[in-house]
């Protein structure tokens, strides 16, 4: 089979649909719940403040995916202005946070499959797949393997056609729960015990931010539309935009829909349905409407595999840019003759599969998924303002206004929603980061001398002291979060925006020089080996 090349068949719709249809999988079908037990009413607010977040970071990789046109072009940003070492690292934290999102959907599938279809859970094992979930799971990520053999052309149109779907049952759903069950005194019930600091802490862990993440299928899929300049910025922004008025609309009619009886215990920490792992088909069951919770079973098959679809498409364009840039093998690179990186396919399946083993329930998996992703995309803003200083007349298609505020803006709420996951999650995502570190200097040892790239330490020192810096926040902070209980909630988010602000400073003054950003933006530029429509 011959070296091919990736096509460029994607246009507006089908860029802004893969978004849609990533954002709008299981996050559905199990954020309100979480949500609501976590924040109660001001799950509401929290919905907004993660929606304002993400588009925060979305209007700064609007600018930046057109300047690298490149399929995975997230990974070529995370090398630009702080050295080789940091590359290597952002490139496997990016890898992980992509192709762990299919494994997520997949296991949704199946939790509500469990229902009609019993025997894919363990029992009493908190949402752990069975032997045979195991083996369905491992069937069920295969076939969105084997359809994206499919050029892309059609791998687009087939998200489209399942995106519709998937925002007609939601909104449907909304319709249904607000008309046939109405309770506004519920608005009313707080959470008994730090109401703000929950609101805040729902955002990061209770699959919000999570759900959100999918406007970044627009700029992995960059190198495969047809003008990028013009379709990316539309799909990142309206994406977001769209979603976010359906989550509202949801998280709103799951308050108003549950049955006050069921808060008068427990209140919103209580809400649960026994028997039953899907929570919008329990609740269309206790107000009567039997008939659309047969319906939402069908979208929860529809959901989570349209949005671990569009993943596994999107796992496989990240892991070829890693080859291209040395964090992988150059053997994932390869693409067949129809313009599919098939490598990169069978190696996101293959690092898939572990995922299945027994790992924590969906709401903590999708915390940790959350820290380690929001983590990987605070680079943006600092990559956004080292690119305006060194190629600040450079044609953008898109070019996000106020950026010198908006930008540090940015970062600021990124270190925020990492600080709300729980000093738990902080220290997962800090052990596993440097794991990697420790991955990387023994791979080195073993390198040639003639082939080993400069470290760059000196352009990138600066993240050793904020990740410690960020971490003593969590573990001085507040007890709901897991900490010491030594610093206020409100007090240390303070002080994560003034080390948010000092470490970018810091790190735009220990960048690569300009000349070497411009290099490196001329050789991507230069080696583009995409074939038009």
């Amino acid at each position: 089979m011959g070296e091919g090349q990736l096509r460029r068949e994607g246009g507006k719709f089908g860029l802004l649909y893969a978004s849609l249809g990533a954002i709008v999988g299981s996050g559905w079908l199990f954020g309100p719940l979480h949500a609501a037990q976590q924040a109660g009413p001001l799950s509401l607010v929290s919905w907004l403040i993660g929606a304002a977040a993400i588009l925060l970071l979305a209007l700064v990789y609007a600018e930046l995916g057109p300047l690298i046109p490149r399929s995975g072009a997230i990974v070529h940003i995370s090398h630009l202005g702080n050295g080789s070492l940091m590359g290597w690292i952002w490139g496997w934290i990016l890898f992980f946070s992509y192709v762990t999102i299919a494994p997520v959907e997949v296991t949704a599938v199946l939790t509500y499959a469990n229902n009609y279809l019993p025997g894919f859970l363990q029992e009493g094992a908190q949402g752990l797949l069975s032997r045979r979930g195991f083996v369905a799971a491992v069937l069920l990520l295969g076939i969105f393997v084997a359809f994206n053999f499919l050029v892309i052309r059609w791998v687009l149109h087939i998200n489209s056609v399942a995106t519709w779907w998937k925002l007609l049952i939601p909104a449907a759903t909304v319709f249904v729960l607000v008309s046939l069950s109405w309770h506004p005194e519920n608005l009313h019930l707080l959470p008994s015990h730090g109401a703000l600091e929950s609101m805040f802490a729902a955002v990061a862990t209770s699959g919000i931010v999570f759900s959100f993440f999918g406007f970044r299928q627009a700029i992995d899929l960059a190198g495969e539309s047809k003008d990028p300049g013009r379709t990316l910025p539309v799909a990142v922004i309206g994406a977001v935009l769209l979603s976010a008025l359906l989550y509202e609309g949801l998280q709103f009619a799951f308050l108003v829909a549950v049955n006050p009886a069921d808060l008068s215990h427990g209140g919103w920490a209580g809400v649960d349905f026994p028997g039953l792992t899907g929570p919008f088909a329990a609740l269309a069951l206790a107000v009567g409407a039997g008939w659309w919770s047969t319906v939402l079973y069908i979208d929860a098959l529809i959901s989570p595999a349209g949005t671990g679809f569009i993943y596994v498409t999107s796992a496989a364009r990240v892991s070829m840019a890693a080859g291209e840039m040395g964090v992988f093998p150059r053997f994932f690179t390869h693409i067949n003759r129809f313009g599919v990186p098939w490598r990169a396919l069978l190696l996101v399946y293959g690092v898939g599969i572990l995922f299945f083993f027994p790992f924590p329930s969906w709401q903590k998996l999708v915390g940790y998924i959350s820290s380690v992703t929001v983590l990987s995309y605070a680079l943006g803003p600092i990559v956004l303002l080292q690119l305006r200083r060194a190629m600040p007349k450079a044609p953008r298609p898109f070019r996000l206004w106020a950026a010198p505020i908006l930008a540090p803006l940015a970062f600021i709420v990124s270190n925020w929603i990492i600080f709300w996951a729980g000093l738990e999650t902080l220290s997962f995502t800090f052990t596993a980061l440097a794991l990697l570190l420790g991955l990387y200097l023994l791979l080195r040892l073993f390198t040639p001398a003639p082939e080993r790239k400069p470290l760059g330490l000196r352009h990138m020192w600066w993240v050793f002291p904020y990740f410690a810096l960020l971490w003593l926040c969590s573990y001085l902070g507040p007890r709901d979060l897991g900490g010491l209980g030594h610093i206020t909630f409100f007090t240390d988010m303070a002080i994560v925006a003034l080390l948010s602000l000092t470490v970018l400073r810091l790190a735009m003054t220990f960048a690569v020089p300009d000349r070497e950003i411009l290099r490196y933006m001329a050789e991507i530029n230069e080696s583009e080996a995409v074939t038009g429509p």
